[in-house]
């Protein structure tokens, strides 16, 4: 069962033709066999899985009408909370901070049926690099190359998922943590409009985070196939009123005149790219216009190189009060990757940051404007093949190439504009390789229509055996 999709699993729970206890009890034999190779999964919450799959069969048998995830199993990220259990960030500082309540997205997740399986790894503190690891847990692999990272900042949930150990993964996006994880691991992940998922960005502390934690973090899921994708962004989205920033959107928006226009740029900024991502970006490009898209290769995307520069800014300037402390936190060398940051990047005083709100609505408003003539945009997600674990904190050479080649995601997270990762077949090494497609803001119902048209022609990588 555990190769099932998260929809496939769900019916078949509705249906009576298997126990949601089966389907966990599957997925914990699963996690009993692959884990112990990969690492990806941190705190295992079987015995609650176990009472929560009980309770489903139950109401089935009741003859309740069951939620579209019903039974369905999910993972979550070290640093998003589930009742009962530590909310880590991967450090042993955090090891006994156990959650009093579920965070918004685990609980909306729950009210339409799926039921969290544990805890997935990810870098410490969210801020030691892309690479997942944490102080608390080491190193995630990435099954398809051990030698490889798995990408991150929600790396554990990227191979739970492509593993099969988890149906879903609930991760979180900044600048292309739940992104790169499914490009590099083979799967497929949404990362919604800001506001369109309601969150709590509090998350050690009364008191809210900076204007960055605010707008440029947002809660996204992680799955095997762009439907499942669809089924969990319908669960997730909408207010709450423990987030002002969520706003009462439709889910689908009016059908566009005529077929899309898509743009497509498989090297913005002009800073290169691989040729293995160049072919990606490709036929991707050929899938969509074979499916009936107007397919253009443009330029650029819309002021690239401020709006690369302002994300570095803006991230910086909001670290840079707490990092005496927070870099107490991170371990022996967990401080490397944001000291890199903070040395490339120029510091900014009050004036200058009031300056840069103004620049970040000003390049918001070129973006609307692009995309109101593009509704969509095809592009990387990374512009190059996975690297080795860790490059980004060995050196500042190193720090420096990653974050250039994973410019794409860092400037539409700037933009606040929703994108979809999802996989374009093997390379000829036989690793994943994935685009992402963009949109327009709360249009996430056009990018997941356009990720399904590639799923369609393309095919899906995973589940997958690990190779480690």
């Amino acid at each position: 069962m555990w190769k099932l999709s998260a929809g496939a699993l769900a019916a078949a729970v509705r249906a009576g033709e298997v126990s949601a206890l089966d389907v966990v009890d599957a997925h914990l034999a699963r996690i009993a066999e692959v884990n112990p190779r990969v690492n990806a999964v941190t705190q295992l919450f079987a015995d609650r899985a176990r009472s929560e799959a009980r309770r489903t069969d139950r109401r089935r048998a009741a003859g309740e009408v069951l939620g579209p995830l019903a039974g369905v199993p999910f993972s979550v990220k070290e640093c998003i909370r589930v009742e009962g259990f530590a909310t880590t960030f991967g450090t042993p500082r955090f090891a006994g901070m156990t959650a009093p309540a579920d965070a918004i997205p685990v609980a909306r997740l729950r009210a339409a049926g799926a039921i969290p399986i544990g805890h997935s790894n990810m870098p410490t503190m969210i801020l030691s690099g892309m690479h997942t690891r944490s102080e608390l847990y080491g190193d995630t692999l990435n099954p398809w190359d051990a030698g490889l990272t798995p990408g991150g900042t929600s790396g554990g949930d990227g191979v739970a998922v492509a593993t099969g150990m988890a149906a879903l993964g609930l991760g979180d996006d900044s600048g292309g943590s739940v992104r790169i994880p499914a490009a590099f691991c083979g799967v497929a992940a949404l990362n919604p409009t800001a506001g369109r998922f309601a969150a709590d960005q509090r998350l050690l502390g009364p008191n809210d985070p900076g204007p960055a934690s605010q707008v440029l973090v947002v809660d996204g899921p992680l799955a095997r196939t762009v439907g499942d994708l669809r089924l969990a962004f319908e669960s997730l989205a909408g207010p709450d009123p423990r987030d002002p920033r969520a706003v009462p959107v439709p889910l689908y928006g009016r059908p566009l005149d005529g077929p899309p226009k898509v743009a497509v740029v498989a090297d913005p900024g002009g800073r290169g790219v691989h040729p293995t991502v160049r072919r990606a970006v490709e036929r991707a490009a050929g899938a969509l216009a074979d499916a009936g898209y107007d397919v253009r290769e443009v330029a650029d995307v819309p002021r690239f190189d401020e709006a690369f520069d302002s994300f570095h800014r803006l991230t910086v300037a909001e670290f840079t009060p707490s990092w005496p402390a927070v870099r107490q936190i991170l371990g022996e060398g967990g401080d490397r990757f944001i000291g890199f940051a903070m040395r490339a990047t120029p510091q900014v005083d009050a004036a200058g940051l009031i300056a840069l709100m103004g620049t970040w609505m000003n390049i918001r408003r070129s973006w609307a404007e692009f995309l109101q003539e593009y509704p969509l945009l095809l592009g990387p997600v990374f512009t190059e093949p996975p690297v080795e674990p860790g490059l980004e904190s060995r050196d500042q050479e190193g720090r420096d190439r990653v974050t250039t080649a994973m410019r794409l995601c860092s400037v539409t997270s700037f933009v606040g504009v929703p994108a979809v990762a999802v996989p374009t077949g093997p390379a000829d090494d036989g690793l994943p390789t994935g685009v992402q497609l963009v949109g327009r803001p709360f249009c996430e119902d056009l990018c997941l229509a356009a990720a399904q048209h590639l799923e369609d022609r393309l095919g899906t990588l995973s589940p997958v055996d690990p190779r480690c």
